[in-house]
Protein backbone atom coordinates (compact mmCIF):
# COMPACT_ATOMS: atom_id res chain seq x y z
CA UNK A 1 0.00 0.00 0.00
CA UNK A 2 1.13 3.34 -1.10
CA UNK A 3 0.31 5.57 2.10
CA UNK A 4 1.75 9.14 0.27
CA UNK A 5 3.90 9.90 -2.53
CA UNK A 6 6.31 12.85 -2.42
CA UNK A 7 7.82 14.19 -5.43
CA UNK A 8 7.76 16.81 -8.59
CA UNK A 9 5.26 17.24 -10.58
CA UNK A 10 5.78 16.01 -14.47
CA UNK A 11 2.39 16.89 -15.94
CA UNK A 12 -1.33 18.28 -15.44
CA UNK A 13 -3.76 16.72 -17.08
CA UNK A 14 -7.40 17.09 -16.65
CA UNK A 15 -8.22 14.89 -13.76
CA UNK A 16 -4.95 13.45 -13.07
CA UNK A 17 -1.31 14.19 -12.40
CA UNK A 18 2.32 12.65 -13.16
CA UNK A 19 4.49 13.09 -10.50
CA UNK A 20 8.32 12.05 -10.62
CA UNK A 21 9.31 10.50 -7.16
CA UNK A 22 12.96 9.85 -7.62
CA UNK A 23 13.01 9.95 -11.07
CA UNK A 24 10.29 7.24 -11.40
CA UNK A 25 6.43 8.77 -12.65
CA UNK A 26 3.51 7.83 -10.92
CA UNK A 27 0.23 8.83 -12.61
CA UNK A 28 -1.80 9.59 -9.65
CA UNK A 29 -5.44 10.65 -10.45
CA UNK A 30 -5.82 13.89 -8.65
CA UNK A 31 -7.23 17.56 -8.85
CA UNK A 32 -4.99 20.11 -7.87
CA UNK A 33 -6.99 23.24 -8.22
CA UNK A 34 -5.42 26.17 -8.26
CA UNK A 35 -2.47 25.23 -5.98
CA UNK A 36 -0.12 22.79 -8.26
CA UNK A 37 2.01 23.91 -10.99
CA UNK A 38 4.42 21.92 -13.70
CA UNK A 39 7.39 21.53 -11.65
CA UNK A 40 5.84 22.23 -8.10
CA UNK A 41 7.17 20.11 -5.40
CA UNK A 42 4.13 18.72 -3.48
CA UNK A 43 3.08 15.85 -0.79
CA UNK A 44 -0.03 13.74 -2.32
CA UNK A 45 -1.75 11.37 0.42
CA UNK A 46 -2.42 8.80 -1.87
CA UNK A 47 -5.41 5.68 -2.18
CA UNK A 48 -4.33 2.49 -4.36
CA UNK A 49 -7.82 1.13 -6.12
CA UNK A 50 -7.18 -2.05 -7.42
CA UNK A 51 -9.60 -3.32 -9.71
CA UNK A 52 -9.85 -6.26 -12.18
CA UNK A 53 -8.88 -3.89 -15.29
CA UNK A 54 -5.98 -2.40 -13.50
CA UNK A 55 -4.57 -0.39 -10.35
CA UNK A 56 -5.29 3.07 -10.09
CA UNK A 57 -3.61 5.36 -7.66
CA UNK A 58 -5.86 8.33 -6.14
CA UNK A 59 -3.86 11.26 -4.45
CA UNK A 60 -5.07 13.86 -2.17
CA UNK A 61 -3.14 17.25 -0.74
CA UNK A 62 -4.99 16.95 2.76
CA UNK A 63 -5.30 13.43 4.31
CA UNK A 64 -8.98 14.75 5.39
CA UNK A 65 -9.81 14.93 1.74
CA UNK A 66 -8.19 11.44 1.89
CA UNK A 67 -9.95 10.56 4.97
CA UNK A 68 -13.77 11.71 3.39
CA UNK A 69 -12.96 10.14 -0.02
CA UNK A 70 -12.38 6.85 1.86
CA UNK A 71 -15.80 7.56 3.48
CA UNK A 72 -17.25 8.13 0.27
CA UNK A 73 -16.24 5.09 -2.02
CA UNK A 74 -17.90 3.45 1.34
CA UNK A 75 -21.43 4.84 -0.33
CA UNK A 76 -23.32 2.01 -2.21
CA UNK A 77 -23.06 3.26 -6.04
CA UNK A 78 -20.07 6.10 -6.03
CA UNK A 79 -17.07 5.00 -7.37
CA UNK A 80 -13.54 5.83 -6.64
CA UNK A 81 -14.23 8.78 -9.54
CA UNK A 82 -17.64 10.00 -8.44
CA UNK A 83 -16.30 10.21 -5.01
CA UNK A 84 -12.86 12.59 -6.59
CA UNK A 85 -15.42 14.23 -8.78
CA UNK A 86 -17.57 15.61 -5.56
CA UNK A 87 -13.69 16.52 -3.88
CA UNK A 88 -13.17 18.03 -7.20
CA UNK A 89 -15.96 20.99 -7.20
CA UNK A 90 -16.77 20.91 -3.10
CA UNK A 91 -13.67 21.44 -0.65
CA UNK A 92 -14.29 19.06 2.64
CA UNK A 93 -15.77 21.51 5.16
CA UNK A 94 -18.45 22.81 2.01
CA UNK A 95 -18.87 18.63 1.80
CA UNK A 96 -19.45 18.04 5.40
CA UNK A 97 -21.81 21.03 5.65
CA UNK A 98 -23.72 19.91 2.82
CA UNK A 99 -23.73 16.35 4.09
CA UNK A 100 -24.78 17.74 7.40
CA UNK A 101 -27.40 20.20 6.29
CA UNK A 102 -29.04 17.64 3.51
CA UNK A 103 -28.01 20.10 0.57
CA UNK A 104 -28.25 17.56 -2.12
CA UNK A 105 -28.13 20.21 -4.84
CA UNK A 106 -24.35 21.04 -3.64
CA UNK A 107 -23.00 17.61 -4.05
CA UNK A 108 -25.30 16.72 -7.30
CA UNK A 109 -23.40 19.37 -8.87
CA UNK A 110 -20.42 16.97 -9.16
CA UNK A 111 -19.88 15.71 -12.16
CA UNK A 112 -21.65 11.69 -12.39
CA UNK A 113 -23.23 12.08 -9.77
CA UNK A 114 -27.39 12.48 -9.44
CA UNK A 115 -29.77 13.42 -6.73
CA UNK A 116 -29.97 10.17 -5.70
CA UNK A 117 -26.60 9.45 -5.50
CA UNK A 118 -26.46 12.29 -3.46
CA UNK A 119 -29.05 11.79 -1.36
CA UNK A 120 -27.35 8.13 -0.63
CA UNK A 121 -24.24 9.86 0.43
CA UNK A 122 -26.17 12.41 2.85
CA UNK A 123 -28.41 9.05 4.05
CA UNK A 124 -25.20 6.55 4.47
CA UNK A 125 -23.08 9.58 6.07
CA UNK A 126 -24.47 11.95 7.93
CA UNK A 127 -24.37 9.58 11.12
CA UNK A 128 -21.00 8.55 10.75
CA UNK A 129 -19.79 11.81 10.01
CA UNK A 130 -21.45 13.16 13.39
CA UNK A 131 -20.22 10.53 15.97
CA UNK A 132 -16.67 10.71 14.61
CA UNK A 133 -16.31 13.84 16.92
CA UNK A 134 -14.85 15.84 14.25
CA UNK A 135 -18.10 17.38 12.95
CA UNK A 136 -19.72 17.10 16.76
CA UNK A 137 -19.41 21.24 16.63
CA UNK A 138 -20.97 21.83 13.13
CA UNK A 139 -23.53 19.19 13.94
CA UNK A 140 -25.11 21.11 16.53
CA UNK A 141 -26.73 22.94 13.81
CA UNK A 142 -28.98 20.50 12.42
CA UNK A 143 -30.53 22.59 9.50
CA UNK A 144 -34.25 21.94 9.35
CA UNK A 145 -34.74 19.84 12.59
CA UNK A 146 -34.82 22.62 14.81
CA UNK A 147 -31.64 21.52 16.64
CA UNK A 148 -29.44 24.22 18.06
CA UNK A 149 -26.77 26.26 20.26
CA UNK A 150 -29.89 27.99 21.17
CA UNK A 151 -33.55 26.63 21.23
CA UNK A 152 -33.79 26.69 17.75
CA UNK A 153 -31.86 30.16 16.95
CA UNK A 154 -29.78 28.65 14.35
CA UNK A 155 -32.22 26.87 12.32
CA UNK A 156 -34.35 29.76 12.49
CA UNK A 157 -31.63 31.68 10.95
CA UNK A 158 -30.18 29.37 8.66
CA UNK A 159 -33.95 28.79 7.36
CA UNK A 160 -34.28 32.47 7.06
CA UNK A 161 -31.32 32.65 4.86
CA UNK A 162 -32.11 29.57 2.41
CA UNK A 163 -35.36 32.20 2.25
CA UNK A 164 -33.04 34.45 0.70
CA UNK A 165 -31.50 32.11 -2.19
CA UNK A 166 -29.05 30.90 -0.06
CA UNK A 167 -28.45 27.38 -0.56
CA UNK A 168 -28.53 25.26 2.74
CA UNK A 169 -24.57 24.23 2.56
CA UNK A 170 -23.72 28.20 2.56
CA UNK A 171 -26.38 29.21 5.51
CA UNK A 172 -25.37 26.66 7.65
CA UNK A 173 -21.64 27.91 7.10
CA UNK A 174 -22.49 31.32 7.97
CA UNK A 175 -24.38 30.39 10.90
CA UNK A 176 -22.05 28.33 12.35
CA UNK A 177 -19.48 31.20 11.37
CA UNK A 178 -21.60 33.87 12.92
CA UNK A 179 -22.18 31.73 15.97
CA UNK A 180 -18.12 31.48 16.32
CA UNK A 181 -17.76 35.29 16.31
CA UNK A 182 -20.99 36.22 18.75
CA UNK A 183 -19.33 33.56 21.40
CA UNK A 184 -21.03 31.65 24.15
CA UNK A 185 -24.46 32.92 25.37
CA UNK A 186 -28.23 33.46 24.27
CA UNK A 187 -28.56 35.24 21.76
CA UNK A 188 -31.72 35.83 18.83
CA UNK A 189 -32.58 33.81 15.66
CA UNK A 190 -32.32 38.10 14.09
CA UNK A 191 -29.22 38.84 15.98
CA UNK A 192 -28.26 35.65 14.34
CA UNK A 193 -29.23 36.47 10.83
CA UNK A 194 -27.93 39.88 11.07
CA UNK A 195 -24.43 38.50 12.12
CA UNK A 196 -24.72 35.26 9.00
CA UNK A 197 -25.52 38.12 6.79
CA UNK A 198 -22.18 39.50 7.30
CA UNK A 199 -20.50 36.66 5.82
CA UNK A 200 -21.47 36.69 2.44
Amino acid sequence: MIAFLKGRIESIEEGRIILDVGGVGYEVFSTLGAGGQVGDEIKVHTYMSVREDGVSLYGFISRESLMLFKMLIGVSGIGPKAAQGILSVMTPDDLRYAILSGDTKAISKAPGVGKKSAERVILDLKDKLVSSGKDADASTVAVGQGEAKDEGAAAEAAEALTALGYSATEACRAVKAAEALMGEGKFTASELLKNALKQF
